[in-house]
């Protein structure tokens, strides 16, 4: 099936940024919707963001919504999730996910393809 394979994740300080990368291989991959969820220790799996496949539209939660920036590279296949202004609040494992159906996504438990996650940590 598809594969999905993060990396960027690592230590920040608060305020500071990150860029998230996402490598997609498998079939069909211009069909997908892709996005990124993220779970902290002890919480349930968080929408963050994503991007549609047609027309590229973005969607964030109300969390990120004016500091990151989600975009995908169709011909190399890989997804994108630039994090400026990071809070610790945002500090969390980071998955990759896609999604073939168009509607609801923001529910991460519809997502069909999950990547390993990389991690986040904004800490002083």
């Amino acid at each position: 099936q598809v594969r999905l394979v993060e990396s960027g994740g690592g230590l920040v300080q608060p305020g500071g940024s990150l860029r998230l990368s996402c490598a997609a291989s498998g079939p069909s991959l211009s069909s997908l919707n892709m996005g990124w969820i993220r779970q902290a220790p002890g919480r349930e799996r968080e929408f963050v963001s994503v991007i549609t496949w047609a027309g590229a539209q973005p969607y964030y939660s109300d969390s990120v919504k004016g500091r990151f920036t989600i975009s995908r590279d169709n011909t190399k296949n890989i997804l994108y999730l630039q994090m400026n202004s990071l809070k610790p609040e945002d500090t969390a494992m980071y998955y990759c996910a896609a999604r073939r159906k168009d509607y609801d996504l923001m529910n991460p438990s519809g997502y069909d393809y999950w990547g390993r996650g990389t991690q986040v940590t904004v800490s002083s």
